[in-house]
């Protein structure tokens, strides 16, 4: 079967070419609905090419160099979405004509002066012309690199600070309640866990969580959540986290709990599992991710995360950045989707 192309997919729709260009790079001037239709049909029939954008760099320009700095990661499970990352910015990287040099700086073993030191060493040894963010570093390390070079940030939105950004869509998460709602869950829970470093991506998909119980009409109740406002319950590790969510499953008839990630939501089940619980027969639970289940626990009902593509975008925006340094700020939302595990039964 001929691989499939945007002509095609342009004939298909009855749209213009640069329209599904656009649209499959996620383009904030197409409508979201036509991004929408374009990228499914693409899903459809296997179009998997690298995001593109209108401005690309001649295979005649001079090379440039660009850093991939690596903060902290969350969790164990960061470990295994990592290469795919690092695939995608390589495989977009050689498009653009772009060399890159990966470096781990581990900000919470630096001082924030010593952490800048040794990223800025980094930077004049290496000619970066620009950096791409992976992991939560301190704003104020950021807010140095910024003025020095072009940065993309992947994942964590410094949102007080003028870098573009590529995230996902945490919106989806309205697909959780969704499908919660249609098995008769109407009492839903969020979990949520601190970290040191963290980033917004929690609170909004909290946020998202919200919005959709709001939409169902359903309780949003604060003491149904954790780690996400000033006021209500917030325990800090793993063990009061799994104390407070048996509780809920207890005695306060929550029958369903979203976690803001996979790695939260597995190291609960498992924490349940202590407790008595198991899932689906006591609980229904969800994640965020798309990460594969650890030895002897169920395959979490999911939203999968494409972090080939996430790489790739960034190196797209900070190439498009660097051609045109003073274009608008981008932020843009990768699509994840949605997977039935195992942990989700009727209320």
């Amino acid at each position: 079967m001929p691989r499939i192309n945007q002509d095609e997919l342009a004939k298909a729709l009855n749209l213009s070419r640069t329209t599904v260009s656009r649209s499959l790079s996620n383009h904030p001037a197409i409508s979201a609905s036509t991004r929408r239709k374009v990228q499914a049909l693409a899903r459809k029939l296997g179009y998997g090419a690298a995001p593109v954008r209108a401005v690309r760099r001649a295979r005649s320009a001079k090379p440039i160099t660009f850093g991939v700095l690596l903060g902290h990661p969350l969790a164990p499970a960061d470990g295994l979405t990592l290469p795919r990352i690092l695939d995608g910015i390589s495989r977009r990287a050689r498009i653009d004509h772009a060399a890159i040099e990966v470096v781990r700086i581990d900000p919470l073993a630096l001082a924030p002066d010593a952490c800048r030191r040794e990223i800025f060493r980094h930077i004049r040894s290496g000619g970066w012309r620009g950096a791409i963010l992976l992991y939560p570093f301190p704003p104020e390390v950021v807010t140095a690199i910024a003025r020095k070079l072009s940065v993309v940030s992947i994942l964590t939105d410094y949102h007080e600070l003028r870098i573009d950004l590529v995230d996902t869509d945490h919106s989806q998460i309205r697909l959780h309640i969704d499908r919660l709602a249609t098995l008769g869950h109407r009492r839903i829970g969020f979990i949520h866990w601190h970290y040191p470093v963290g980033g917004l991506w929690g609170p909004r998909r909290f946020a998202a969580f919200a919005e959709s119980l709001f939409a169902h009409g359903f309780e949003l109740n604060p003491g149904w959540t954790t780690n996400v406002h000033r006021d209500g319950p917030a325990p800090k590790i793993r063990e009061a986290i799994a104390d407070h969510a048996a509780t809920l499953i207890r005695e306060a008839g929550v029958t369903a709990l979203v976690c803001a990630a996979d790695h939260q939501a597995y190291a609960l089940i498992e924490d349940l599992r202590i407790r008595g619980l198991e899932t689906p027969a006591d609980y229904s639970i969800t994640g965020f991710d798309g990460n594969e289940p650890p030895a002897g626990l169920p395959a979490l009902t999911t939203l999968r995360v494409p972090n080939e593509d996430l790489g790739a975008s960034a190196v797209a925006r900070l190439v498009s950045r660097l051609l045109a340094p003073t274009s608008p700020l981008r932020k843009t939302l990768v699509e994840t989707t949605w997977h039935a595990g195992q942990t989700l039964g009727a209320a």
